[in-house]
């Protein structure tokens, strides 16, 4: 599928059949919203995606679930990406829930669009132009701040503006994590054991 050349798709074959696919950004949004609650299970995430997604939800759940991930990532496979030598996956760098000022203002400010006001925007549009914002959009510096790698910093007037945006502009951790985070610190603290806390 190339966006540029076919027409962007608002339903999937499922067992030889078309089925609607709820295809506007909302609900992809709300998609990447309900993967990221803690407070539900994996089955819980499961089915609410599908009545997201499917006005009519597909027998073949499997297959279902399959064209709704495929939808999602917009025809793009899935790259793992390692930080620059360090050997760990890179961070979260965006939220839609805590950045939806400043994304709802990037469209607004290089687009034009008023994501508050416009009825419809197909997902796989919304996704090409969020990676295509400029970097004087205050989002983009915020992404920027978020995925540095400071270790790399050898100015040390640098580094400390760095530090300090990364710590303003970092994603809240959910309460499980930091309840989590809280107990490990409070285990190494008193010397308790950790395979109760992990």
């Amino acid at each position: 599928m190339n966006i540029l050349i076919d027409i962007v798709p608002t339903s999937v074959d499922i067992g030889g059949e078309d089925y609607e696919i709820n295809s506007d950004f909302r609900t992809s949004i709300l998609f990447e919203l309900l993967m990221q609650d803690e407070g539900l299970s994996d089955e819980e995430k499961i089915i609410q995606a599908l009545e997201l997604y499917y006005p009519v939800i597909p027998q073949n759940l499997n297959e279902a679930v399959e064209q709704m991930l495929w939808f999602y990532r917009c025809d793009k496979e899935v790259r793992e990406f390692k930080g620059k030598g360090t050997g760990k996956s890179s961070s979260q760098i965006y939220s839609f829930e805590y950045d939806d000022d400043y994304i709802y203002s990037a469209y607004l400010d290089q687009y034009g669009i008023d994501l508050q006001d416009i009825e419809y925007l197909h997902w796989w549009k919304f996704k090409a132009m969020f990676k295509a914002l400029k970097e004087d959009n205050m989002i983009v510096k915020i992404m920027g701040y978020r995925s540095m790698d400071i270790s790399k910093i050898k100015d040390k007037e640098q580094k400390e503006y760095y530090t300090k945006m990364k710590k303003l502009y970092e994603i809240p951790k959910s309460k499980n994590e930091v309840e989590k985070i809280n107990d490990i610190e409070e285990a190494l603290l008193n010397g308790g054991d950790l395979s109760k806390v992990l």
